[in-house]
């Protein structure tokens, strides 16, 4: 069992937080659709809150995926049905079904069914990516649009173009970095090392069969080849963010990953995005970042890990060298007594976990606690990512309430490319997957109010 919890301390946290690094010295820059009691699942109440936006839209989008209710959607996120459970015949349907779960009205939140006889959604021709049911909601919602219509062009061509990712067609370069692995800081770094490999890779993605079908298949026309590329690098970004996030909390924390056995990071909260089809060399780059490591061991830990994902993650043969990936379904805490405190899983390195999302709801907070308080009081470093400023500011202030001791936050240097639109209201503007981290260590927070507040002020 965890030890005892010591008495949280109630400090006020800052009103506002700016990016910043709190530097330790080895930092390295149907259908029911409600649910009586939410799920602690960020994945369902993501799904559910659609409805308090644009009410229909979770029916609308589990008819185009020819589904009756969420628990058939999930079951084949979870991985215990075929994703040709979908039912599409073919890839043009499958495209038009998809951009179907986007036709309403951005200002006025009409669907398509609730629409007179003498309204037709259009899209912005600019972005190509919101619909008005008519001119007057157009001009009454610019002033709001105008802002990340922009941003939402990039969402249209990229949301696309991930099929390309999820058929295999777009295959991540891959291989040992060609250079010191100190140097490689930042996607700037990183690309400039990966120039030459990348340039092939994605020249040959380019003129592909695959990307012809794509475009054929999406009825508007393919855009130039400089935008297709900049969509390729972004998905790129998003794909490799995670293991590279890793990495940034093995380095920060100045983890040893040359000890004898190999090294272990829990990521917990998963869930369908980081375990959904993702295949072992998905984290090939992590163990290239560590030449010469002894072996790291990645295990996936949360309610919402596909059922395909999960593997025996006590298997205790782990090869130098080797990136190892598992999965288990559960919530960490009982994961923690049942596994580790058994002795039948190492005890971490480090924990990860991306967009926890616990200041969102109670309901989340309070399945998130318990793991929260068993992670300050065993002094598990731990790191943790968000969205956005607003998200680092919210989850700062509740674990500063926990009394946790935060050694560093700021912008990650690996944060994903790629904008996030969000679903339901489109205009509100988009974010960008682990774009912030925290990183925190034990108990005993060294941070007051006024200290953080003054760091905060006098910036970095």
């Amino acid at each position: 069992m965890a030890p005892r919890s010591r008495q949280r301390r109630h400090k006020k946290p800052p009103s506002s937080v700016a990016p910043m690094v709190v530097t330790p010295s080895t930092v390295v820059t149907p259908v029911p659709l409600t649910l009586s009691k939410p799920d602690p699942s960020i994945d369902a109440l993501g799904f559910f809150s659609l409805e308090n936006n644009v009410p229909g839209l979770s029916q609308l989008i589990l008819q185009k995926l020819s589904m009756k209710s969420y628990e058939e959607y999930k079951l084949v996120l979870d991985g215990g049905a075929s994703v040709s459970g979908f039912g599409f015949r073919c890839p043009q349907e499958m495209f038009q079904k998809m951009e179907d779960t986007f036709r309403f009205c951005a200002h006025c939140r009409a669907l398509p069914s609730g629409l007179s006889d003498s309204k037709v959604l259009r899209q912005c021709k600019r972005c190509r990516n919101v619909y008005y049911c008519g001119p007057e909601c157009q001009r009454s919602d610019w002033p709001a649009h105008r802002k990340v219509c922009q941003e939402l062009r990039l969402v249209a061509v990229d949301r696309l173009m991930e099929w390309l990712l999820v058929t295999g067609a777009f295959v991540l370069p891959s291989g040992p970095w060609p250079c010191l692995a100190e140097t490689v800081q930042s996607w700037d770094t990183w690309f400039s090392m990966r120039h030459l490999q990348l340039d092939a890779t994605l020249d040959a993605v380019l003129g592909s069969h695959a990307m012809t079908t794509l475009w054929a298949s999406v009825g508007r026309p393919r855009p130039d080849p400089d935008v297709l590329q900049g969509s390729l690098k972004r998905l790129l970004t998003d794909a490799l963010s995670r293991p590279l996030t890793l990495g940034l909390g093995l380095r920060a924390l100045g983890i040893n990953v040359g000890k004898i056995g190999g090294s272990t990071v829990h990521v917990v909260g998963a869930s369908h995005v980081e375990t959904f089809l993702t295949r072992p060399e998905d984290y090939d780059e992590l163990g290239y970042m560590f030449p010469g490591h002894l072996g790291l061991r990645v295990i996936m830990v949360g309610i919402d890990v596909s059922a395909g994902f999960t593997q025996n993650p006590s298997t205790p043969i782990l090869e130098p060298g080797t990136v190892q990936l598992s999965g288990h379904r559960g919530l960490y805490h009982d994961f923690w007594e049942e596994e580790v405190e058994t002795g039948r899983i190492a005890h971490p390195d480090l924990v990860v976990t991306f967009h926890p999302g616990f200041h969102a709801s109670p309901d989340l907070m309070e399945a998130w606690l318990p793991t929260l308080l068993l992670l300050r009081d065993y002094e598990i470093p731990t790191l943790i990512t968000v969205y956005s400023h607003q998200e680092l500011a919210a989850s700062l202030q509740i674990l500063v309430d926990l009394d946790t001791n935060i050694t560093a936050y700021g912008a990650n240097p690996f944060a994903s490319l790629k904008p996030e639109q969000a679903y339901s209201n489109p205009n509100k503007q988009p974010v960008y997957c682990n774009a912030y981290y925290i990183i925190f260590l034990g108990s005993s927070c060294q941070l007051d109010r006024r200290q953080l507040e003054e760091k905060v002020d006098g910036g970095v």
